[in-house]
Order: structure tokens, then sequence, then C-alpha cells
């Protein structure tokens, strides 16, 4: 698929299913601020112009495939469509600003260090300042990196508690990791290729 064509996705899922007050206003801010054009990550899955776009489409996808297997499971409504598309969507809102680009013939980023506030809390606070997020939301985005989470390797209790409590978390962290590994893995052997061969030329 096309970035063209991704970005497209991704506004057409969003216009469809998130309807309430400040998501549109949320969606201009996006726009405004480049998050169609943001990479994904530094140098792994969707390091490159458009890589997060690609990559929060991509969990959406598997999150709605995740929520609509739990329906049929336990043959009861899961999660509804708005809060499957906020959450895969706008999980990693937080990486709108996180990378700038100080490649010259290829693509190279580096960390800005820009609103340090950790990963998950970050994407919750930007989202907060248009549009409401029910606690499952703020739950799952908090805490959809799981145990790779920095303040989860502390050994506190509030990733499994966020677990044991939402399982949209739960689902949303194997969507994040399906996403990447499985559905991004094209991306991220082209670039280890790549790390490889500049490796070669500092040996």
């Amino acid at each position: 698929m096309t970035q063209e064509k991704t970005i497209e996705k991704f506004k057409n899922i969003f216009n469809e299913y998130i309807q309430r007050p400040g998501a549109k206003e949320l969606l201009a801010w996006m726009e405004q601020n480049r998050f169609f054009e943001a990479p994904a990550s530094k140098r792994h899955h969707g390091a490159k112009p458009g890589g997060l776009v690609e990559h929060s489409v991509n969990v959406f996808n598997r999150l709605l495939w995740l929520n609509t297997e739990e329906e049929k499971r336990r043959q009861c409504p899961q999660y509804d469509l708005e809060t499957v598309a906020v959450s895969g969507l706008l999980h990693d809102l937080c990486k709108i600003d996180a990378y700038e680009d100080v490649g010259e013939s290829q693509h190279i980023y580096r960390l800005t260090g820009s609103f340090p506030s950790g990963h998950g809390e970050k994407s919750v606070i930007l989202i907060l300042q248009f549009m409401r997020l029910t606690q499952n939301e703020i739950l799952a985005i908090r805490w959809h990196m799981g145990q790779y989470d920095f303040y989860a390797r502390g050994g506190g209790y509030d990733l499994d508690n966020a677990f044991r409590r939402c399982k949209l978390a739960v689902m949303l962290h194997l969507a994040d990791m399906m996403a990447a590994h499985f559905d991004e893995m094209e991306d991220r052997n082209e670039q280890i290729s790549i790390d490889n061969r500049y490796a070669g030329r500092l040996q």
C-alpha cells in the first residue's frame, strides 16, 4: 500500500469510528504537526517517513481482529469500534515529534527529547488535550508497551494490575507486537541490512 493510501485509510477509519467531541480538532492538529510524515521508530520497525501512520493502521487492524476473536470466544461484546479505533490509531501519538531526520542521502533519525513524560503517558496526555478517553482506553494506551515499558521494570505492580483489570490493555499490547514483528518485519529486515553494511564500513 502506498503512503498516500495508508494516510487515506487512517483518516477514513478515524472519521468513521471516532465521533466524540474534539476528535476533528485532534486530527487537524495531528496533520499540522506532521503525524503523517513521522517515523514509527528510530531504527527498527517503520523507521521511514510515514512509518508511524502505517504502524498505527496495522495496530488498529490487529486490535480489531483480536477484539473480534474474543467476542466469538466469549460470545459477548468486548469493546466497541470507537474504542478500538481510538486505542489502535492513537496509541503512539507520543511519537509525533519524537524523532528528527539527520540523514543526508538516506533517512537517519535521532530522538528529540521533546516533552519527556514517558511513552504511553505522553500519548494519553496529548489526546486528553482534545477529547475525553474512557478508563479502559487510558489504561490500554498507557500500558501498551507491556513489559518493555521502562516503569514496568522497577518491580511495581501497576502493569500487572492494569492487565488484570483491562483486557483492552492486553490486546493492544499484543496488537502492537504483532504489527511491529509480523506486519512490518520486511522494513525491519531492510533496516538491519543497512545497519550491517554501515557496521562493515566502520570495522
